[in-house]
């Protein structure tokens, strides 16, 4: 017998749960409900009479983003308008990506994530899932945990990506731990509206494994677990228990490693890279976005490659990530020797520049770049390693905001006469920030070749009255795309090749106005664009590595780039046409109207698709 009963009993069943779909399809379109909606809901006289286009919900939406005087308050009332129309904020967020993006990811995600145990409550319905809070005593019974949310979602849809963080180094601003979920949030809206992954299929997840931050366990409204990190073994036994969870539930699933402890970001990136699809964007992402915006500035800055000398401040995980990917691309495009190629680096960290005989224990991970040739030199400031190192490029990952001083910045004008100084203020956010914009071209003569962390306003030069843009070394550039790439085609794992074909992408996406004035990477308003670029060249390169067992997508590729299997280790970051369409036709995009949206919707949740 049915579990519905008789037949009509079933038959009502089905009608009441459409009646319950169409609601629930019918209040997400709002104001945009159409006439015969309103009309099968009993809705004449209870809802203003006026039926808009979604065009009219964006324009008021943005006006009232607009009115809010503060980005925290801008924050809040996105936030709330993702939770209960997905579809609006979506395409907000889209159309107005310049605009919006700063305040649902850096700088002011940074402002919300200090804040977030006492915003919380008022961002979002209680009941709704907006991703997973892992404690340790969750650990052990962490199969019921992802059955609880799979059971939460409406469509019973897996998840393809999720960004997994413990809250422990959340940008610059230290261990926030639970408070640090607003970080996954806002990472996958980027995947969504940046590079077009289905907002249905992202999962956020923080491991609340407790704080070692005094301000939050003494906080009576802090919402995470009140006690203090546990010692490394438990650590890495509890998160392996999830991440093996996870791929048994999902066993397609991206995971992306976000804002771990410098040691623990690296462990478990060497532990899992080759086990599981997974990526580190701190480390491998940083690294890759400032490869693409570093290849542009060798092009520009006046001396053969060979010759730079560059100078890194903050010796952490996203500091030696990105210098070990800038270590590769001399070794592969400009063929320079790996001891050579590594001998063009120089680290600060807070104690001064690092030698392998400055008297203290290194990290595991600064011995790499730890000086041998300093004989009895000991730099114990940035200053004075300047002057030591005398660098063509200098980058920054300190978080030691305006490290980069009017002195420093002089200096290093007057060190590169001859030929055009590279600053890379990355920290973020912009109170991290070592320099700004306007300042790095005041003490430069507008000379210098620039990428920030962070976003910055252009810069007017008083004598001339010309506009000059910012780069900004952002990892929104590449994280959505390598995402998105990876979703799609599912490789084996993500190589290091596949990271500097996408900085290869990137550095190739730059149309003839943007390199006529210098800037260093594509105007953000062209990023979904740039995303398909840069995530079919992953896909490209993916197949060449012979780590693709789609054969959709391996006749595609060696369909339309017949040289496929030439140059494996020394990527172009070319692609097709062919490739670069299919990508974006799989990419998502939020209905452009209330009809195509209805039908969308009642297909998903209609119970006789169950």
């Amino acid at each position: 017998m049915s579990i519905f009963g008789t037949g009509d009993a079933r038959r009502e069943s089905i009608e009441s749960s459409r009646r319950n779909s169409m609601e629930l399809v019918g209040t997400k379109a709002g104001t945009a409900m159409p006439a015969e909606m309103r009309h099968a809901l009993n809705l004449k006289g209870l809802v203003p009479a006026s039926i808009e286009d979604f065009s009219k919900q964006e324009l008021r939406a943005f006006e009232q983003l607009m009115s809010k005087s503060t980005n925290l308050e801008k924050y809040e009332f996105l936030a709330i308008l993702r939770s209960t129309h997905v579809n609006l904020f979506f395409r907000l967020v889209i159309r107005h990506f310049k605009e919006i993006a700063p305040i649902i990811y850096t700088p002011t995600v940074g402002e919300a994530c200090l804040n977030y145990s006492h915003i919380y409550p008022f961002l979002y319905p209680f009941k709704s899932s907006i991703g997973l809070f892992i404690t340790l005593d969750d650990v052990n019974d962490i199969d019921t945990v992802i059955e609880n949310y799979c059971s939460s979602m409406i469509d019973m849809v897996h998840p393809e990506i999720t960004v997994i963080t413990d809250g422990s180094r959340i940008l610059g601003l230290g261990d926030l731990g639970v408070n640090g979920m607003g970080i996954p949030i806002g990472k996958l809206q980027l995947y969504v509206a940046a590079a077009g992954l289905n907002p249905r299929r992202t999962l956020p997840i923080v491991l609340d494994f407790g704080t070692n931050s005094k301000r939050y366990l003494n906080d009576p409204l802090y919402l995470g677990t009140r006690e203090e990190r546990p010692d490394d073994k438990t650590f890495y036994e509890a998160t392996e228990k999830v991440l093996v969870a996870l791929h048994r539930a999902f066993p397609d699933l991206l995971v992306q490693f976000e804002d771990f402890s410098t040691d623990h970001a690296f462990g478990l990136l060497d532990k899992w890279r080759n086990e599981i699809l997974c990526f580190n964007d701190d480390i491998q992402g940083t690294g890759c976005v400032i490869l693409g915006g570093f290849i542009s500035a060798v092009e520009q800055a006046g001396i053969p490659a060979q010759n730079h000398r560059i100078l890194f401040v903050g010796a952490g995980s996203a500091g030696v990530g990105v210098a070990k990917q800038l270590v590769e691309y001399f070794m592969v495009e400009h063929e320079i020797p790996e001891d050579k190629a590594k001998a063009m680096f120089w680290f600060v960290d807070s104690r001064g520049l690092i030698t392998a005989n400055r008297g203290d224990k290194l990290a595991n991970h600064k011995v790499y770049f730890a000086r041998n040739d300093n004989g009895n030199t000991q730099c114990k400031s940035l200053a004075e390693a300047l002057e030591y190192v005398k660098p063509t490029a200098l980058i920054g990952l300190s978080t030691v905001y305006k490290a980069f001083n009017e002195k420093i910045l002089t200096r290093m004008s007057e060190i590169n006469t001859d030929n055009r100084p590279i600053v890379f203020p990355l920290s973020n956010p912009e109170t991290k920030a070592e320099c700004s914009f306007e300042e790095a071209m005041r003490c430069t003569n507008n000379r210098v070749l620039f990428a920030s962390g962070t976003a910055f306003p252009e810069y007017v030069i008083p004598e001339t009255g010309e506009e000059r843009v910012p780069g900004q070394g952002n990892n929104m550039y590449v994280f959505p795309a390598i995402g998105l790439g990876a979703v799609l085609c599912k490789p084996t794992h993500i190589t290091d090749t596949m990271f500097y074909a996408v900085s290869k992408a990137l550095a190739n996406s730059l149309n003839s106005e943007e390199k006529k004035l210098g800037e260093l990477y594509p105007r953000i308003e062209r990023i979904r664009h740039v995303a398909a670029e840069l995530a079919a060249a992953l896909i490209v390169q993916a197949v060449r590595e012979g780590l693709v067992h789609d054969k959709h997508w391996l006749e595609i590729v060696h369909g339309s780039i017949p040289d496929i299997a030439e140059n494996k280790d020394k990527p172009d970051g070319r692609v097709s046409r062919r490739v670069v369409g299919e990508v974006k036709t799989l990419m998502w995009s939020p209905p452009s109207s209330v009809e195509q949206y209805i039908v969308e919707a009642m297909t998903t949740i209609d119970p006789e698709d169950v």
